[in-house]
């Protein structure tokens, strides 16, 4: 029998060899990478790094957005600049000039139909007049393409709303004037009312004159949101024409000092004053829409 010691010595001998057997048949179960496992672990990193082209789309793509909306915007203003010389300054001045006759020559009081009537002629004349003008000018010296036929038919469709916006205008005030509102009641309610009429207008402008004028649109729902903004702002610059009433309420009226047309004015430079009061509520209120409506939403568009 072997001693104790050498018992003890040959056991600790004989676990060391077995501990280590079984290390090595653990690392043997262990399947070294493979070629392909190699390339997919290498596709898997490349897939996770950041392309140039990734890195900059998003940026290059909100400048093209940045840059669309600028241009947009400027085509805005350009057409809101163009109305106003064309159409908003000769519609103040027309109605001016009507007055004048229909209370000068033809012996119209101001709280008449005739008076009415007349004025919202004059009203007419300067927005058909003067787009033909403007536009005719702008076909002989810049863009031969503008096709004067359309524009033509444009004038006569905006003349037509015009009429009813100028038609209304005087009698408007004057009830509202007689209801002993403040100047701002005046303003705002005549701002309303004529958008009002100008909006009815061009719906039924565009219900009559579109059965035989090829280049005016019949009414649509599309067209009636484009036609319902821009009354908004034709509200605006009738609005601001109250401005010229002196006589009312000067202390409340703000405009007094701009385009208020007082006692012993000349008639040329009261048809200039209310040509400007008309652009000004125009421009002012086009500008607000121009800057809050989303593209594509409003009637310069």
């Amino acid at each position: 029998m072997l001693s104790s010691s050498a018992s003890r010595f040959f056991l600790a001998k004989l676990r060391a060899q077995t501990g280590k057997s079984q290390n090595l048949r653990m690392m043997s179960t262990m399947t070294p990478p493979t070629p392909q496992k190699k390339r997919e672990d290498r596709r898997q990193i490349h897939s996770t790094a950041v392309h140039k082209a990734d890195a900059v789309a998003e940026p290059a793509t909100k400048t093209a957005i940045v840059g669309e909306s600028s241009s947009s915007l400027a085509k805005r203003f350009q057409v809101t600049a163009e109305v106003t010389v064309s159409k908003i300054f000769p519609a103040g001045f027309g109605w001016q000039t009507a007055s004048i006759v229909a209370a000068n020559n033809f012996g119209f009081a101001p709280d008449t139909l005739n008076f009415a009537l007349t004025t919202g002629a004059g009203d007419a004349i300067g927005v058909f007049g003067g787009h033909c003008l403007f536009y005719g000018a702008k076909k002989a010296l810049v863009d031969s393409s503008i096709n004067m036929t359309s524009e033509f038919q444009t004038g006569v469709l905006l003349g037509s709303a015009a009429f009813c916006s100028g038609t209304a205008w005087q009698p408007l005030v004057d009830a509202l004037q007689g209801a002993n509102l403040s100047f701002a009641g005046v303003f705002a309610g005549t701002w309303v009312g004529c958008g009002i009429a100008f909006y009815a207008g061009l719906r039924a402008g565009r219900t009559i004159l579109s059965g035989f004028l090829t280049h005016i649109r019949e009414p649509t729902y599309e067209n009636s949101k484009a036609d319902a903004s821009l009354s908004v702002v034709i509200g605006g610059a009738t609005g601001f024409f109250v401005g010229t009433d002196a006589a009312y309420l000067p202390d409340q009226n703000f405009l007094i000092n701009l385009v208020g047309i007082k006692d012993g004015t000349p008639d040329l430079v009261g048809c200039a004053i209310a040509g400007s009061s008309t652009s000004l509520g125009f421009l002012t209120s086009q500008s607000v829409f121009n800057i809050i409506y989303p593209a594509g939403k409003c009637w310069n568009d």
